[in-house]
């Protein structure tokens, strides 16, 4: 049985720990938050620069060439990205400070002229390479330099869509799902929070989206429930669909055009290409305008299809930005027209399915139901995680990250520690 003494003994030291990841987390929020602040504005910079110079679009295969030019000499790999923020985090392998400017300059570059491409893969190597080169001036052991990494990329997804419960949790769940870093929480949570009113200081706001034909409580019989898992069922399917041909079309292309600077020319000659036949720019940059158009019920029947092609012609041969963004665009507009067949209202389709893709490409279902609630509020928040759930379980061991690992299966409580496919 535990002395008094050795109880106190115990106590004082967690609370030389607990001062430690104050501090700790304190530098991380407010550098990842300052830094990330200042590449969403030079992301807005890049799209209302863009919208009032189309033209820019021509040079996307000159930036494509600049961007691996910059990697190459670098040092750095032009494909891995976030994945290689995963394994520094299960693995403890370090992470290259220069990796932060390189993804800021790539990912602004990429926006200004068209490339299809988010923000969030770069807020995750943003923060996660500074918060990682920080613990490792600050000589942290293995433990601790993964926890101040997850610090890094919850307070960068944070200072960027402003979601800090989603980004905590999708931190700690995205590395190794099935096993979550619960000893990362106290920290992860105090950078994320730091760096949103870091953020909100220099104007970054979280954005909220006001939902239309939310069944209340008492009308959901078994009429919407059928409807829910049929769109559940259509997401799963829908989800696995864009991983797989996220991850082919990018090899596709590589092996038909091994030289990376014709390669990634060849992909900007792609998107210029789409773009003219389709006369319209709503597929190129992230797209927000178009998510917010399907969250009030408005998309184009094949609005998720040809995002799908955008953005795996961009992120496959090189470009820098995220999947994440493009992403929610796909998930809102498919939801918007699914959920609008199947009877809901398309503004509620469109909300559900943006949150469940986003699950069944990333694999984080608590990640989801919390990004449910802060960008659409409280209410309908189980029949989120209804659908939510479905398509967690039925998307199958696919992934946007190769390196993200599932460590149980989904149909039972079962280890298999595999990697996505």
């Amino acid at each position: 049985m535990e002395t008094p003494r050795e109880y106190f003994k115990r106590q004082a030291k967690n609370g030389l720990i607990f001062l430690r990841w104050c501090v700790f987390g304190a530098i991380i929020g407010v550098t990842v938050g300052a830094a990330g602040a200042g590449f969403h504005h030079a992301l807005d910079w890049a799209g209302e620069t863009r919208d009032h110079h189309w033209a820019l679009l021509y040079l996307l295969p000159v930036i494509g060439i600049i961007i691996a030019f910059l990697y190459e000499k670098a040092d750095l790999p032009l494909e891995r990205g976030t994945n290689f923020i995963l394994t520094s985090v299960r693995e403890n392998h370090p992470v290259r400070l220069r990796m932060a400017p390189l993804i800021v300059v790539g990912t602004v570059l990429t926006h200004l002229c068209g490339g299809s491409a988010g923000r969030e893969g770069a807020a995750l190597q943003l923060g996660g390479s500074i918060s990682g080169n920080i613990g490792h001036w600050m000589r942290l052991d293995d433990r601790d330099a993964r926890t101040i990494t997850m610090c890094g990329m919850a307070a960068g997804f944070t200072a960027l869509f402003g979601t800090p419960l989603a980004a905590v949790v999708f931190a700690m769940e995205v590395i190794s799902v099935g096993v979550m870093y619960y000893a990362a929480l106290f920290p992860c949570v105090l950078s994320a929070m730091i760096a949103r009113l870091v953020a909100a200081r220099l104007g970054v706001f979280a954005k909220e989206y006001a939902i239309m034909g939310v069944p209340s409580g008492d009308a959901v019989g078994v009429a919407v429930l059928v409807r829910l898992t049929v769109l559940g069922v259509l997401c799963a399917v829908f989800a696995a669909l864009v991983c797989i041909l996220f991850h082919r079309i990018g090899g596709l292309l590589k092996r038909a055009c091994p030289n990376r600077y014709l390669c990634i020319a060849l992909g900007g000659v792609i998107v210029i290409a789409l773009t003219l036949l389709l006369q319209t720019h709503d597929y190129n940059g992230a797209g927000m305008q178009v998510i917010e158009r399907a969250l009030l019920g408005q998309a184009s029947p094949l609005a998720f299809f040809w995002k799908l092609l955008f953005t795996a012609v961009t992120i496959g041969v090189g470009y820098k930005g995220g999947e994440i963004v493009p992403v929610f665009f796909m998930g809102a507009t498919f939801g918007c027209v699914a959920g609008g067949l199947l009877g809901l209202t398309p503004s509620f389709g469109a909300a559900l399915g943006m949150v469940a893709v986003f699950c069944g490409v990333t694999n984080s279902p608590l990640t989801s139901m919390f990004l449910a609630y802060e960008l659409f509020g409280g209410s309908g928040l189980p029949m989120y995680a209804y659908v939510i759930a479905i398509a967690y379980m039925l998307s199958g061991y696919y992934g946007l990250y190769s390196e993200q690992k599932i460590i149980y299966s989904k149909m039972r409580p079962q280890f298999i520690d595999r990697k996505t496919k």
